[in-house]
């Protein structure tokens, strides 16, 4: 376990962290979008379905930004 916290301290990308930061991406996109759809139109649709919304695109949107700085970070 310790050598998975140093090889992700270091910036070295390997699989398992790779992985790792995806789903971390995964996980925060998920609440980062629930709290931004019920900010944004919790008023107007309700909540719930605001958050559901908002944590089904969140994702979406993190996922790509996180898998492109993982190629960068490969081929720098």
């Amino acid at each position: 376990m310790q050598a998975i916290v140093q090889d992700m301290a270091q910036g070295s990308v390997t699989w398992l962290t790779s992985s790792l930061y995806c789903v971390l991406a995964l996980a925060l996109g998920a609440v980062g979008g629930a709290l931004g759809g019920v900010l944004v139109g919790g008023r107007h649709i309700g909540y719930g379905l605001a958050a559901m919304m908002g944590t089904f695109f969140g994702p979406l949107a993190a996922l790509p930004g996180v898998l492109v700085a993982l190629v960068v970070l490969h081929f720098s």
